[in-house]
C-alpha cells in the first residue's frame, strides 16, 4: 500500500499524490484565445501525437459523439478558483463553489466536451463543439456511448440556461 504524506500548508500532500499524464494530441482550431460563447463556430480536430498511430481511431467514426478530455493549459496558476464565486462575474448570477460550475479557472485544470464526429483521416478526428482553443493538450478520446448518458430526469438552475444561451452559437 502507498504511503501519503500528510497535507501541507496548501492542501497539497505532496509529491506522493501526483498523477502524471501525458498528451495523446493537440487541439487544432481556428480559435487562439480564450473567449467565453460562439464555439459552434469553430472549425477543429484533435491530431493525435506519437508513438499512437492511425489505427488508434479505426472505428471512432462510427459513432456520432466523442468526449474530448483536454487541458485548458492557458488558465493563470494565480486564477485557480477554490470557493465560490459568482458565474462569469455577474452579480445578477449566485455566487456558488467552483464544483458547481464548468468555469476554465478549476483546480486542475481538465475540461471536457462532447462533440459531434464530423471525420477522421489518419491521425486526425475532426469534430463539431469543441470548445478548446488552439494548441490545447488532449488527454483521452472516448465514444460517446448512450447508456453513460444521464439516467433519470435532468435538472439545472435557471442561471447556467441563461449563462448558456450564447455559448453554442
Amino acid at each position: 500500500m502507498q504511503q501519503t504524506r500528510p497535507a501541507s500548508d496548501d492542501g497539497s500532500s505532496g509529491e506522493s499524490d501526483a498523477i502524471v499524464m501525458r498528451p495523446i494530441g493537440r487541439v487544432h482550431s481556428s480559435r487562439a484565445t480564450v473567449e467565453d460563447d460562439r464555439w459552434d463556430a469553430v472549425e477543429a480536430f484533435i491530431e493525435l501525437e506519437s508513438p499512437f498511430t492511425a489505427e488508434a481511431l479505426i472505428g471512432l467514426d462510427a459513432f456520432s459523439h466523442v468526449e474530448v478530455v483536454f487541458v485548458m493549459d492557458r488558465v493563470e496558476p494565480g486564477k485557480v478558483e477554490r470557493e465560490a464565486r459568482h458565474p462569469r462575474n455577474n452579480p445578477a448570477w449566485p455566487r456558488i463553489g467552483i464544483f458547481a460550475q464548468r468555469a476554465k479557472n478549476r483546480p486542475n485544470a481538465i475540461g471536457t466536451t462532447i462533440c459531434r464526429i464530423l471525420r477522421v483521416e489518419g491521425l486526425r478526428l475532426h469534430v463539431h463543439g469543441l470548445d478548446a482553443v488552439d494548441g490545447s493538450p488532449v488527454l483521452d478520446l472516448k465514444p460517446w456511448v448512450m447508456e453513460f448518458g444521464p439516467r433519470g430526469g435532468l435538472r439545472q438552475p435557471a442561471w447556467i440556461t441563461e449563462l448558456m444561451q450564447h455559448y453554442w452559437e
